[in-house]
């Protein structure tokens, strides 16, 4: 009996995290985060928080870093700072960083250029280019959902690039 009400217990246990996972949406599928070419930083040092609060790119700083999925994140400030600290999901752009408009075809772009992005149904897209970006949100009810399919299996092959 204890042992069937343990395995029942540990069975749960694996749904909630299962269900927890799942429900972090197309913007996390596994920790792939773009750090582009240089420097090992995610958005290439830029605040992920200030594209919602102040509606454009901010250089972060080295003083205030929080470390989320084995990458180093800047902020422009203490609070931005803590904000991403409760709800970093809620701030991290979608597909890992990586180009928007580039996972839309099934492949990506390391460098995005921290000024193209677009921020759609509160979500924040990051895009190689402002001309594309501009053009990713004219066409962002076809491109969201083909990009959505399509990152599993970009962020496994981005997986698979790691170890070759």
């Amino acid at each position: 009996m204890i042992k069937s009400r343990l395995v029942r217990n540990l069975g749960a246990a694996a749904l909630v995290a299962v269900a927890a996972v799942a429900g972090a949406g197309s913007a996390w599928a596994d920790d792939s985060v773009n750090t582009g070419y240089f420097g090992g930083v995610a958005i290439m040092g830029y605040d992920t928080v200030a594209y919602f609060t102040d509606g454009k790119a901010v250089k972060g700083s080295e003083e205030f870093t929080y470390e989320w999925l084995g990458t180093p994140w800047h902020f422009a400030s203490k609070k931005h700072q803590e904000m991403f600290m409760s709800e970093p999901v809620k701030y991290a752009p979608q597909y890992g960083g990586y180009c928007a408009g580039e996972v839309v075809g099934g492949g990506v772009t390391v460098n995005v250029d921290p000024e193209a992005f677009k921020i759609i149904d509160g979500k924040l897209y990051l895009i190689y280019d402002v001309r594309n970006a501009d053009d990713f949100a004219a066409h962002a009810a076809e491109e969201i959902p083909r990009a959505d399919a399509n990152w599993p299996k970009v962020a496994a092959n981005l997986e698979l690039d790691k170890y070759h």
